[in-house]
């Protein structure tokens, strides 16, 4: 059984459980038992301390900015364990944030509010990056600063993307890029680095010969993706390795800046890349390469644990739309071509 108390100690419950007595402060989602017996030193001392936690919390949730929760977030533990590179991605996108709101208190955002920041990115994936990580402070506030108020961003509305995300390169597009660029250069072993490879932006920068093994009489490359840390060994093919032995004896990176022998910051050989690109009249980028690598994988009946090993992914979800892909379009042609036997039954 239970009783509240007089209003000497506010918010004391008393209860008891099979005839021992337990004194414990309750105010609002706050709950915590009080030590000794009531009106001791030690439960008056509790007591005081619970009340001052309380008005702490309320007044911490009232004035408490989006700028100060982005901090406690990079110095949590789950940041600090993600892999260097989702750890350097979300620095920068959490900049832009508190870049735009780091002033603003974090318990009186809206939706509205959170839309209103979305609208500040220029197209749909970067404005819907903003909701993911705007969803995501508020969780962390939740889980562990005790946060009670609601989580606005995970109301605001999606912008419309894409539904088949990066272009993918065709066949036709790769060669126009390999014409473009000839033997020798360093956009064309970037081409063949990250097609045969599936090499996310952040693995290319620092691949090199360091990678590289011959085991069998075969020549390997294996590392771990950045964004996972899943492993990935995978043959060398001709084209790429004829690319490599034009490397300067003393350059063990595959692609270096301009002039030197230091890698690029990802997010500058994305832009060198996507000149290279424009000087060969394609819509191209590293990440389509990654998917016209699968696609090529699953057209030639790649298993989906194949094409998996390929991109470096842990299961096989990703791979999955590769395969269901090139299945519909081997069934389509079969089923053409019953319809075909049908309509010309002499032949």
């Amino acid at each position: 059984m239970s009783r509240r108390t007089n209003n000497t100690y506010p918010y004391v419950r008393k209860n008891i459980v099979k005839g021992r007595i337990y004194w414990r402060f309750e105010k609002g989602d706050f709950r915590t038992n009080l030590p000794g017996p009531y009106g001791s030193t030690e439960f008056i001392a509790a007591h005081e301390a619970a009340i001052e936690r309380v008005r702490l919390r309320k007044s911490r949730a009232a004035t408490v900015t989006i700028g100060w929760l982005i901090e406690q977030f990079l110095g949590s533990l789950r940041y600090k364990s993600s892999s260097a590179i989702r750890r350097s991605t979300l620095r920068y996108q959490f900049d832009w944030i508190r870049e735009q709101a780091g002033d603003l208190p974090f318990a009186r955002m809206k939706v509205i509010h959170v839309e209103k920041l979305m609208s500040r990115k220029a197209g749909p994936s970067a404005a819907n990056g903003v909701k993911k990580n705007m969803s995501m402070l508020y969780n962390f506030a939740a889980q562990k600063l005790d946060y009670v108020g609601t989580n606005p961003a995970k109301s605001a509305e999606r912008s419309k993307e894409n539904s088949t995300g990066y272009h993918t390169w065709t066949e036709a597009e790769v060669a126009m890029f390999l014409e473009r660029h000839g033997a020798g250069t360093k956009a064309r072993m970037a081409l063949l680095v990250a097609l045969n490879t599936g090499m996310a932006r952040q693995d290319l920068c620092g691949a090199g010969r360091h990678m590289i093994s011959i085991r069998d009489g075969q020549m390997r490359i294996a590392y771990a993706r950045g964004k996972t840390s899943v492993a990935a060994d995978l043959p060398v093919l001709p084209e790429l390795a004829e690319e490599i032995a034009r490397l300067p004896p003393d350059q063990n990176l595959f692609i270096t800046r301009e002039n030197s022998l230091l890698p690029y910051k990802v997010t500058s050989f994305g832009n060198w890349f996507r000149k290279r690109c424009k000087e060969a009249g394609v819509p191209g980028s590293i990440h389509g390469l990654r998917k016209a690598g699968a696609t090529r994988l699953a057209d030639a009946g790649a298993s989906e644990w194949e094409i998996a090993s390929y991109l470096a992914h842990a299961d096989t979800t990703q791979a999955r739309t590769y395969t269901r892909k090139a299945n519909r379009a081997r069934l389509a042609d079969s089923g053409f071509e019953k319809v075909r036997k049908l309509s010309n039954p002499a032949k």
